[in-house]
């Protein structure tokens, strides 16, 4: 006779094996910090106690991490039949902004962390908020509907969320004239204009009164 022979000790196998489907979607590992061993645009891997994680990154989280020699991300996981993956972030904002993201119907990881890529967080919640469908429609592969959904869904969620809020403090003005010919010089070198938006934000973020020459500067050293 084996266990399943007792009606009671079934159902509770059942339970058991319920909670399991329901506890595997809840974030186990808070954050990776650790020896930046290796660093894409797409991927970072942290050597922590002898152990390499990878993870799938932004390009915000990119420019943010770039060269550090060690850091810290905050981790989601993402866990199916037959696969496990790894997503990181260089702070909780763009956590909870990538949570939000992949909760919305035809939105997964990989598109979320696209439109991290596309978009400054801060970004993000100003065409959430501004119902912006056109400059959502810009990030790749989001088309009209999943731009409107994105919208409709998120809205509500970003204006009383901690995620915008979180967001508006702190952030430094930015010169944008110094900005835009900072993108272009960088543009006309040959380099992405999504990546090299994204490096001279960073910069102008930690340093807003330099002039474009050293921004442009800065920049190729990141790029």
């Amino acid at each position: 006779a084996t266990a399943f022979a007792d009606p009671e000790n079934e159902e509770e196998i059942v339970k058991a094996l319920a909670n399991l489907t329901v506890n595997k979607t809840v974030i186990m590992i808070e954050y990776i910090k650790g020896e930046l061993t290796e660093l894409t645009p797409a991927n970072a891997v942290i050597e922590c106690n002898g152990v390499g994680y990878m993870a799938g990154i932004s390009l915000n989280t990119y420019s943010a991490i770039q060269g550090k020699k060690l850091c810290k991300l905050y981790i989601y996981e993402a866990i199916r039949e037959d696969a496990y993956v790894l997503y990181g972030f260089a702070d909780k904002q763009e956590r909870e902004l990538f949570l939000l993201l992949i909760s919305v119907s035809g939105i997964g990881g990989n598109t979320a962390r696209m439109i991290l890529s596309a978009l400054s967080p801060a970004e993000l919640c100003n065409v959430i908020s501004s119902e912006n469908v056109n400059m959502l429609k810009t990030v790749k592969g989001i088309g009209l509907k999943t731009a409107q959904r994105v919208i409709v869904d998120l809205k509500d969620k970003i204006k009383t969320g901690g995620a915008a809020a979180g967001m508006a403090g702190g952030m430094p003005a930015m010169n944008t004239e110094v900005n835009d010919e900072a993108v272009a010089a960088l543009s006309m070198l040959g380099f992405a204009a999504n990546a090299s938006q994204k490096v001279v934000t960073a910069i102008l973020q930690e340093q807003p009164s330099i002039p474009v020459e050293q921004v442009i500067k800065l920049a190729l050293k990141r790029l």
